[in-house]
């Protein structure tokens, strides 16, 4: 099975960007989906976008529209997350995590969905 390993995050102004990486250990990367999600101090994880096993479909929350852009390099194993124009509500621990199930159709942006997650890393939005 895979192993995820998150890293990328850290502290930015509010307005300012980040790119998170996600990057896999193990057989067939390229056959799942893989999403990422968020938690805040005393909030629940939430999922904030997702991409199919090829990259030719992703998914957003709403409030990651417009501002977040998904995008993986099976080639590396690797699914990156691009934040711009970051706000302070969108500080969180971001995790990677996998779906499994190869022919799942429930949302992967449902955290119940996913089957192996990181560890995750800290990101901060803060003047």
């Amino acid at each position: 099975q895979l192993q995820l390993v998150e890293s990328g995050g850290g502290l930015v102004q509010p307005g300012g960007s980040l790119r998170l990486s996600c990057v896999a250990s193990g057989p067939r990367f390229d056959y799942y989906r893989i999403g990422w999600f968020r938690q805040a101090p005393g909030k629940e994880r939430e999922g904030v976008s997702c991409i199919s096993s090829s990259g030719g479909s992703t998914n957003y929350a709403d409030s990651a529209k417009g501002r977040f852009t998904i995008s993986r390099d099976n080639a590396k194993n690797t699914v990156y997350l691009q934040m711009n124009s970051l706000k302070s509500e969108d500080t969180a621990v971001y995790y990677c995590a996998v779906d499994f199930n190869r022919y799942g159709s429930r949302s992967c942006l449902s955290p119940s969905v996913m089957d192996s997650w990181g560890k995750g890393t800290l990101v901060t939005v803060s003047s």
